[in-house]
C-alpha cells in the first residue's frame, strides 16, 4: 500500500503530529509512506500544484496529518484542499484517512471538515484518529496508532468505507438565489460601532448586496474590514512566539490591526460566502492569526452576528462552528442571516443585544471548550504567560475542582446526610425539602420586592 502523507502542519518536519506517521513508518515497513509538506510549502504549491498532484497520483491512500487550529485544520491545509478541488483532478479512485493532534478542542468539527471535502471529491473514507499531543509518548498512544493503521489496511484491502453521517453538499454559487438590495438607508442614531469583517471579492455581488443592506438598516456606525484587501504575510506558523508577550512572528501588523481596529468595536459581524463547507481559507487565516491573543477571550461580552451567502441549512458542521465560536468566546450570537428577512432580524437583535449587554450561561460547547482551555493553560502557565495572567485575573481558575474547597466540603456533608437519611423513613423527602429551602427563600424575597414596586 502506498500512502501520500499530506502534512498540513506549518512546522514541516518538526510537526508533533507528523511524529505519529514517522512512528508508523517504522512499525509498518511494508507500507510506502511519501510525505508532502503541504502546510510549510503552500505558497510554492499555489504557484505550481503539479508536485502535489504527482504525489497523489502515485498513492493508494491520502493521509491528512495536521494539528487542529481553531475548530478546523490549519489555514495552510485548508488552502491545499481548495487547490485540490481547483485542479479538477479525478481523485475518485483514491481513499483517505486522517490523523490529528490537539487537546480535543472541537477536533470533531476539524475531522468533519476534511471528510466533507473528501466526499465532494469522491474520496473513500478509511477513518480518523484524534490523538492528544502527548499520546504517542505513552504505551496506549502507540497501541492506538498501530491499531488505527491496521484498521486502515483492513478497510482498504476489503473495500470498506467508514460510516459517515454528515450531510453532503457542495455549495455551488450558481444554485444560490441571487440577492438583490431590499433596504434603503436609515438614519444612524447610535454612536456604537459595528465592525463587519468580510471576505468580499470583486465579483461577489450577492455578498456585497447583503452587506450593503445590513449597513443601510442598522442604526449604528459601521466599519468594514475586507480581508481580501489585507496583505497577510502568511498563516499562523504555530511558533508560540506570541505566547510570552502577544507579539506575532509575522511583521504584517495584523496583531495590532486586530486589537486596534476590530476588537475595539462594540460588536462584530462576520460576512462570507460559503466555500468548501467553511468560511474559506482566507477567513481561516484570519482565525488562526488571532492566536496572537492566545486562548484569551478578549472579545467576551461583544455581540456577534453572521451574514452568510449560501445554503447554510446544508452545512451542519459549519453551523456548529459558528455557534461554538460565539459560545467559547463569551459572545451573544445575535443572528445568522442568509436572506433579507434574517438580515432585518439580525440588525434589530444586535441593537437590542448591544443596548442590554446580553450574555447568557454557556451550553456544553462553550463550557466544555473553556474547561479544556482552563486546564491547558493551568498546566502550561510557565510557557503561556499572557494567557495565565488573563485567566488568573478573571478568576477562571476558580472553576477548577481543586479550587472549590467550600463546595467539596458541602458535597461531602450532603453525602453524609443522604446516607444517614436513607436509614430513616421519610429521610429522602426531608433531604429534598432541605435542598429546596434556599429557592423558597429566593422566591419569597422576589415576591416581596415585586409587591413593593406596585
Amino acid at each position: 500500500m502506498n500512502i501520500c502523507v499530506i502534512n498540513g502542519s506549518p512546522k514541516s518536519e518538526t510537526s508533533i503530529t507528523l511524529q505519529t506517521t514517522r512512528f508508523l513508518q517504522v512499525v509498518f515497513p511494508e507500507i510506502n509512506f511519501q510525505i508532502l509538506h503541504a502546510g510549510n510549502h503552500i505558497r510554492m504549491l499555489e504557484k505550481d500544484f503539479s508536485p502535489a498532484l504527482e504525489a497523489i497520483r502515485n498513492c493508494d491512500v491520502i493521509l491528512f496529518s495536521y494539528p487542529v487550529y481553531t475548530f478546523i485544520a490549519p489555514s495552510q491545509l485548508h488552502r491545499f484542499i481548495e487547490l485540490m478541488k481547483e485542479s479538477k483532478e479525478d481523485f475518485s479512485k483514491k481513499a483517505f484517512c486522517q490523523i490529528s493532534t490537539s487537546k480535543h478542542f472541537f477536533d470533531v468539527t476539524a475531522h468533519t471538515f476534511i471528510a466533507d471535502n473528501c466526499a465532494d471529491m469522491n474520496i473513500r473514507n478509511l477513518g480518523s484518529l484524534s490523538a492528544d499531543m502527548d499520546d504517542l509518548l505513552t504505551e496506549k498512544g502507540q497501541e492506538d496508532a498501530v491499531k488505527f493503521m491496521k484498521l486502515v489496511q483492513f478497510r482498504f484491502e476489503n473495500n470498506i468505507t467508514e460510516p459517515f453521517f454528515s450531510l453532503q453538499h457542495t455549495t455551488n454559487p450558481s444554485i444560490v438565489p441571487e440577492y438583490t438590495r431590499c433596504f434603503t438607508e436609515t438614519e444612524k442614531t447610535s454612536d456604537k460601532t459595528v465592525c463587519i469583517v468580510c471576505d468580499l471579492r470583486p465579483d461577489d455581488e450577492n455578498l456585497k448586496n447583503m452587506i450593503e443592506d445590513f449597513k443601510a438598516i442598522t442604526p449604528h456606525q459601521v466599519k468594514l474590514v475586507n480581508l481580501f484587501e489585507y496583505k497577510f504575510q502568511g498563516g499562523c506558523t504555530g511558533c508560540f512566539h506570541c505566547a510570552v508577550n502577544g507579539d506575532c512572528f509575522w511583521k504584517d501588523g495584523f496583531d495590532k490591526f486586530l486589537r486596534n481596529e476590530i476588537q475595539t468595536c462594540d460588536s462584530i459581524i462576520y460576512a462570507f460566502t460559503i466555500k468548501d463547507h467553511s468560511m474559506g481559507s482566507l477567513f481561516k487565516t484570519y482565525d488562526d492569526r488571532q492566536f496572537c491573543n492566545g486562548h484569551r477571550t478578549v472579545t467576551s461580552g461583544l455581540p456577534f452576528g453572521y451574514i452568510v451567502n449560501g445554503d447554510l441549512k446544508a452545512e451542519p458542521n459549519l453551523r456548529i462552528i459558528i455557534d461554538a465560536r460565539s459560545e467559547v468566546g463569551g459572545n451573544f450570537l445575535s443572528g445568522v442571516a442568509t436572506n433579507a428577512e434574517e438580515i432585518s432580524s439580525l440588525s434589530q437583535t444586535l441593537s437590542y443585544a448591544i443596548e442590554n449587554k446580553l450574555l447568557f450561561p454557556k451550553t456544553f460547547w462553550g463550557e466544555g471548550g473553556m474547561r479544556i482551555f482552563r486546564d491547558l493553560i493551568y498546566i502550561m502557565r510557565g510557557l503561556m504567560k499572557e494567557d495565565h495572567r488573563f485567566y488568573k485575573a478573571r478568576g477562571i481558575y476558580k472553576t477548577l475542582p481543586t479550587k472549590q474547597k467550600k463546595r467539596l466540603l458541602t458535597m461531602n456533608l450532603v453525602g453524609f446526610l443522604m446516607r444517614a437519611s436513607a436509614k430513616s423513613k421519610g429521610g429522602a423527602k426531608m433531604m429534598n425539602q432541605g435542598m429546596l429551602m434556599p429557592y423558597e427563600k429566593l422566591l419569597e424575597k422576589t415576591r416581596n420586592q415585586m409587591a413593593s414596586k406596585k
